[in-house]
């Protein structure tokens, strides 16, 4: 199957379960397709890099922590690089201008600080748009994800948090606490220390049978739903502090300004080129 048959058919899927309501009587076609679904990237991941889909980027981390500056192109990354750490990160008013990894540092209260302005990503970027899944892949490595939003549009944010969803990292999450031990014989047991208000374990023996798993001991001691479940059986999630911050505010008139702070929440909301914002941000 061609790598575009199988996105199509994720599509498509992720379509029907979309318009479907989550609740006891379809919980078990949920879990199944999910699990399917989750197959399915896993065979386009492993296609790409057969491929040699690109090796990315390689910055070493220094300093106590390291934070990717993430958005779409032209939402004011360098802008801010450079503000916050006296970086020389190329700025111009097209798209795309940073096409490699960017460091900076800067200290703040005697920590060191390091920040990495990536090219931007597009939707899709997940799927390889761009460069997207070598930004994305970089992106796993950090200690933070600053995810700036252009305050003319709000809407790349939840386009974002999707990339990152898809490319494996899960923000501001928790990993599961899941133990799977596979065994030669005996078939699955599935203990538990918490009640499962989300999934029954009927679902996750589908899950599990989905995954090719016929012999198992599985503790499970956080209630988890579908999805953490299927992050624990892949293993390969990173859980990461994703926090949104609003460039380019002055462009925004006070009220909707006040509008959007409400909804997104962000850090902090910052005009870069005037350098408002900046103190905020590094707090």
């Amino acid at each position: 199957m061609a790598m575009s048959d199988i996105q199509s058919k994720i599509d498509a899927m992720e379509k029907e379960l979309s318009g479907a309501k989550y609740n006891k009587a379809t919980e078990h076609h949920f879990a199944i397709v999910k699990a399917q679904i989750a197959k399915l990237r896993e065979k386009m991941e492993k296609r790409a890099a057969s491929k040699g889909g690109g090796s990315g980027w390689f910055i070493k981390k220094s300093g106590d922590a390291s934070v990717v500056l993430l958005g779409y192109p032209s939402v004011g990354k360098s802008t801010l690089l450079n503000k916050m750490t006296g970086a020389k990160s190329k700025v111009a008013a097209y798209e795309f201008t940073t096409l490699d990894v960017i460091p900076g540092v800067f200290e703040y209260h005697n920590a060191k600080i390091q920040i990495l302005d990536v090219p931007g990503i597009i939707q899709g970027a997940a799927e390889g748009r761009g460069r997207g899944k070598e930004v994305l892949a970089m992106v796993r490595a950090a200690d933070l994800i600053l995810v700036l939003i252009d305050a003319l549009h709000p809407e790349h944010y939840e386009v974002l948090l999707k990339e990152l969803y898809q490319t494996g990292v899960r923000a501001n999450q928790r990993a599961p606490d899941v133990k799977i031990k596979m065994k030669m014989r005996g078939g699955i047991d599935i203990g538990t220390t918490v009640k499962l208000s989300k999934v029954s374990k009927d679902s996750l023996m589908a899950i599990l049978r989905e995954f090719h798993i016929g012999n198992a001991d599985v503790l499970i001691r956080t209630d988890v739903d579908i999805d953490q479940f299927i992050d624990a059986l892949e293993g390969n999630r990173v859980y990461i502090p994703v926090v949104p911050v609003i460039t380019k505010a002055d462009l925004l008139p006070a009220n909707e300004l006040k509008r959007l702070v409400e909804r997104i929440k962000p850090a902090a909301v910052v005009a870069a080129e005037k350098g408002e914002g900046i103190a905020d941000l590094k707090e």
